[in-house]
């Protein structure tokens, strides 16, 4: 298939497509490969990050979700060429490019801020409205501001946006994160890729995809250093526009694979994850490994065999979110699923969002036992035998723990809300159909 991404196009907010899946009551008989896709993660800054290049840029193994089509659309907004085949992204950017971030998919998708820094970098301005996302608690911009502001920039924001200007482009300096935030790293470190001088990025995140970033970057002539370790060094090239990298591969997804052994644990039989890398995973298997989940991890794939005893064996272990390389809070939810399995009583404790335990409370109407105490804590008992119900995904993460959740359970369930889903996963369906699952995408006319 050849897909040419038209301006302006995005996929409802409230589509009529639901999942059906009928559980499995507990049982293990899920089999076969589940291949992992190109990180989303990564994938969106990386796209961004091309318009700091001129000339053509092929980004392989990039997931073909609604995120990747969304940012195809943004970069034909700002006059870039882009076209999606096979999940191959082929750009063309030219040397002129706008400074506009298109409004209708900016209010919706939170991960469109990244584009302020090349367009910024490239242009002298930027104008962007007050960006969207999953609903999953306060997320402010602040440091994205703070961190403009401290390369030289001036920000005004109006009640419809923001305008950012640095007519006489950006120039290098030291900025301390008081919060890791990834996105915020790697849109200034992309702002100063172009700079004159040399800015330190100090209290930087760590996560792979920012090392993704770098090194896509890097590869176009770029000079980073440090990505992956909390200082990160960029030397700017004092405004010139970076070469074309020619053909960079996106990492895995680490999310996706994590979602994937979580699902494999507590209803697979014989499962290899596959085009995966374990070690962006340590805190995940280290967890389940305590928890008495029993797995093989080579260089890129996981495999769990021989789990066909009840989940009783299980035990329940308490795990509190972290920055990288710490447990991942997009994994949270799809753990709580398999806490809801295990023997005995554990916590959770969200230190990243205070909305990301909105989705208890349809867990809990599907038998499982959990107590929030609050915004933050979570405390979960079992096993309890789960039932089929009729779910609404209010996040990416949460759909895909819905999805976790109607596997394990006896009776059907109805998932609504897929294009939140649709934003992280890769035909989540089409992937669970493939070892066994009765998953089914429902279009009601």
């Amino acid at each position: 298939m050849h897909l040419t991404l038209q301006k302006r196009t995005i996929a409802p907010m409230d589509s009529h497509e639901t999942l059906r899946i009928n559980g499995l009551s507990g049982k293990k008989t899920l089999e076969g490969i589940l291949p992992v896709g190109g990180s989303k993660n990564a994938a969106l800054p990386i796209l961004a990050a091309s318009l700091l290049t001129t000339g053509e840029v092929n980004i392989e193994n990039m997931p073909n979700i609604l995120d990747i089509r969304r940012m195809h659309t943004l970069l034909e907004h700002v006059g870039a060429t882009a076209e999606f085949k096979e999940n191959i992204s082929t750009l063309s950017i030219p040397e002129d490019i706008g400074s506009e971030i298109e409004r209708e998919i900016g209010e919706h998708m939170r991960a469109s801020i990244i584009l302020t820094a090349p367009l910024l970098a490239r242009t002298g301005e930027v104008q962007f409205p007050h960006p969207g996302g999953c609903v999953i608690g306060k997320r402010p911009i602040d440091l994205f501001l703070s961190g403009f502001q401290k390369l030289g920039a001036e920000v005004k924001e109006t009640d419809e946006g923001y305008h950012i200007s640095a007519p006489n482009g950006l120039t290098g300096t030291t900025f301390f994160f008081p919060i890791q935030s990834h996105t915020a790293t790697e849109t200034l470190m992309m702002a100063a890729t172009l700079a004159d001088g040399t800015t330190v990025l100090e209290n930087a995140s760590t996560e792979p995809e920012i090392v993704d970033v770098a090194n896509f970057l890097n590869k176009a002539g770029a000079s980073i250093e440090g990505a992956g370790t909390h200082t990160i060094v960029i030397r700017g090239t004092g405004g010139e526009p970076l070469a074309s990298p020619g053909t960079y591969s996106v990492i895995p997804d680490r999310l996706e694979a994590g979602s994937f052994f979580i699902i494999a644990a507590l209803s697979g039989r014989n499962i290899e994850i596959t085009n995966c890398n374990p070690g962006h995973l340590t805190a995940l298997l280290d967890t389940m490994k305590k928890a008495g989940v029993a797995y093989e991890a080579g260089d890129d794939v996981i495999s769990i065999s021989g789990n066909t005893q009840p989940n009783e064996i299980f035990k329940a272990v308490s795990i509190k979110t972290h920055e990288y390389p710490g447990f991942p809070t997009d994994l949270q939810a799809p753990f709580a699923v398999f806490l809801t399995q295990a023997t005995g009583k554990a916590t959770i404790f969200e230190t990243i969002f205070e909305g990301r335990l909105a989705y208890a409370e349809s867990l809990s109407a599907m038998g499982a036992d959990i107590n929030v105490r609050d915004s933050h804590y979570a405390h979960i008992s079992g096993p309890q035998e789960l039932s089929g119900t009729t779910l609404k995904s209010p996040d990416i993460r949460a759909g895909l723990a819905y999805i976790t959740a109607a596997l394990v359970a006896e009776g059907e369930s109805i998932i609504s809300n897929l294009f939140y889903i649709d934003r992280g996963y890769e035909s989540i369906e089409k992937k669970l159909q493939s070892v066994g699952a009765n998953v089914e995408r429902i279009t009601d006319e």
